[in-house]
């Protein structure tokens, strides 16, 4: 269950990133509201998963989890680069937190 919490955690990361990303588009107090929630809802998520989860491996799964799909919102949605290299490394940092779950 812990590790079901942590990636809860890191998609509500994604959002409020997303929402960030959003206010610096069109300021709104909604948006303002919904990244503080999804930053609340993300540290209550991580804050459960890390009961169980050592916290050095729980904080880098967390972190990668929000960069990954962070970066692949930012490609699909709001036009970021697509360049291969980018893609690489995206892959790198994936297979890295699904690595320290396996050794976990």
């Amino acid at each position: 269950m812990a590790w079901i919490s942590l990636i809860i955690s890191g998609l509500f990361e994604t959002f409020a990133v997303t929402m960030i990303n959003r206010l610096s588009i069109k300021r709104n107090w909604q948006t303002v509201i919904y990244i503080i929630l999804g930053l609340g809802m993300a540290l209550a998520f991580l804050s459960y998963a890390l009961q169980t989860i050592p916290m050095g491996t729980g904080y880098a799964i967390w972190t990668g989890i929000s960069v990954v799909c962070s970066s692949l919102i930012g490609m699909f949605y709001f036009g970021e680069s697509k360049s291969w290299l980018r893609l690489l490394f995206i892959t790198l940092i994936l297979s890295c937190a699904i690595g320290l779950k396996l050794i976990s």
